[in-house]
């Protein structure tokens, strides 16, 4: 009973963590958007998909609000983003996006884990040429009723490719279009669930088990990290 009370509690634990990291997160993408474009989400296209992307992850509105409110102040944090690459264990390219009001913390937490975990921390365009920058839409299939026509509409402002699950449709474009493809559903009145600029590795290495743990214990480290946004790799994760 003892054992399985404890075991409930670290579970119950670790997921109101990982729930505080990720509206950490968000409420960083939001203060950045709102430096970007103003407070009105009406005018500000990037503020909107970070409000619809903090929805989709469930932060409640009032947070939303306050994030907002906070960014809007004079004396608002001054959040900077800095992409930084390196190499995890056995040659694995990794590129860790962060957004920060304090650089040299930041960089010295990111060397930091490359190093303590088997990796190290490159110069800027060590890895990145190993990955395409890709914007991704997702979108409910019940949103879509003639999908031949949407896609063939979409292809004029960037569309490059459609997958599906059972339920949504991802949209990939290239990085240069994302805010011609986010304007155009918009414009269709199509609800995005969620809107992400990825990084696409041209090729993916296959390790080990014991290898692929390694490397697991890095990746999540860094996300640990409060300022890291974001963490991408070209470990094949397929099996």
């Amino acid at each position: 009973m003892g054992r399985a009370f404890e075991y409930r509690k670290e579970r119950k634990m670790k997921r109101w963590a990982n729930m505080a990291r990720v509206f950490t997160r968000m409420g960083r993408e939001i203060a950045i958007a709102v430096k970007e474009g103003g407070p009105d989400p009406h005018y500000n296209p990037r503020l909107r998909l970070a409000i619809q992307n903090a929805k989709a992850a469930n932060m409640p509105k009032a947070n939303i609000e306050s994030a907002i409110k906070r960014a809007s102040e004079k004396d608002a944090a001054n959040y900077e983003e800095i992409v930084y690459e390196g190499y995890a264990p056995h040659g694995i390219a990794v590129i860790v996006e962060t957004a920060t009001d304090n650089p040299t913390r930041t960089v010295a937490n990111v060397r930091h884990i490359f190093s303590k975990y088997g990796g190290s921390l490159g110069v800027s365009g060590s890895v990145d040429y190993m990955f395409s920058r890709k914007g991704v839409f997702t979108v409910s299939k019940a949103n879509i009723p003639d999908l031949e026509s949407f896609e063939l509409e979409m292809i004029d402002h960037g569309l490059e490719d459609i997958k599906e699950d059972e339920e949504n449709l991802l949209l990939y474009c290239d990085f240069q279009d994302y805010g011609n493809l986010s304007k155009a559903l918009e414009e269709q009145g199509i609800e995005v669930a969620e809107a992400k600029l990825d990084r696409i590795p041209s090729h993916y290495k296959q390790l080990s088990e014991e290898e692929v743990e390694e490397v697991i214990k890095l990746i999540e480290k860094m996300e640990d990290d409060e300022d890291v946004q974001q963490v991408f790799h070209n470990m094949d994760m397929s099996e």
